[in-house]
C-alpha cells in the first residue's frame, strides 16, 4: 500500500508540474514559444498582468516540493541504504526551496532575495540529491543509471545558467536544470510501483 500511495504522488506530482506549467505558459503574455525560452520559470509565477494564471504555477511548485518530502520520508527512504543523512538533508532543502519559491515571488524587489535563495535551494539542491540517490540504493541498475545521468547533467546546466545569467536565452538552461528532476520524480514514481510487489 505504501509503494502504491508513494508512487503515485510521485507521478501525478510531476504529471502536474508539467501541465501546470504549460497551460501557466499558454496565458502568458507572450507567444509559447518565447515564452519558454526568454522568460523564466518563476516568472509565471509572479502575480501580475503578464501570467494570469500565476496561482496555477505556485500550485506546481508547491505540490511538487510537499511530494518530494512526502514521498522520501514516507517510502522512498527505505530504498536508501547508505548516505541516509545526505538523503534527508538533501530532501528537506531542495522540497523546502521549491515550497518558498511557490509561496514568495520573484517580482518583489522586498523578496527576491528569499526567492533566489528558494530557486538554489531546489535546483542545486535537487540535482545534488539525485546524484546522492544514485549512488545510495543496494543495486546500481537502469533506474539508478538514468538516475545519476539526470544528476549530473542538471548541475551541468545549472552552472551554464549560473555564469550565463544575461543572456537572453538562459530561462532554457534554468528549464532544463529544473526539467531533470521533474522527470526523476516521474521515473521514481514508475519505480515504486514496479516494486509494488514489496512488502509495504
Amino acid at each position: 500500500m505504501r509503494n502504491k500511495v508513494a508512487g503515485i504522488a510521485f507521478i501525478i506530482g510531476s504529471l502536474f508540474y508539467v501541465i501546470a506549467e504549460a497551460i501557466s505558459a499558454a496565458f502568458f503574455n507572450a507567444s509559447l514559444f518565447n515564452t519558454y525560452v526568454f522568460h523564466t520559470i518563476s516568472e509565471l509565477g509572479i502575480p501580475n498582468g503578464n501570467s494570469p494564471l500565476f496561482w496555477l504555477m505556485n500550485s506546481a511548485f508547491i505540490l511538487i516540493g510537499l511530494v518530494l518530502i512526502f514521498g522520501n520520508f514516507y517510502r522512498f527512504k527505505d530504498y536508501i541504504v547508505k548516505n541516509k543523512v545526505l538523503f534527508y538533508i538533501f530532501t528537506l532543502v531542495t522540497g523546502i526551496g521549491v515550497i518558498i519559491v511557490g509561496l514568495v515571488h520573484g517580482g518583489n524587489p522586498f523578496t527576491l532575495g528569499y526567492h533566489m535563495l528558494g530557486a538554489m535551494m531546489a535546483i542545486l539542491g535537487g540535482n545534488i540529491l539525485l546524484i546522492i540517490v544514485s549512488r545510495s540504493m543496494q543495486e546500481f541498475g537502469i533506474y539508478q543509471k538514468l538516475t545519476l545521468i539526470l544528476g549530473l547533467f542538471g548541475l551541468m546546466v545549472f552552472w551554464i545558467m549560473f555564469f550565463n545569467m544575461e543572456l537572453g536565452y538562459m530561462p532554457v538552461f534554468e528549464r532544463l536544470s529544473v526539467y531533470t528532476m521533474i522527470i526523476w520524480s516521474f521515473l521514481t514514481g514508475v519505480y515504486i510501483l514496479g516494486n509494488f510487489h514489496e512488502s509495504s
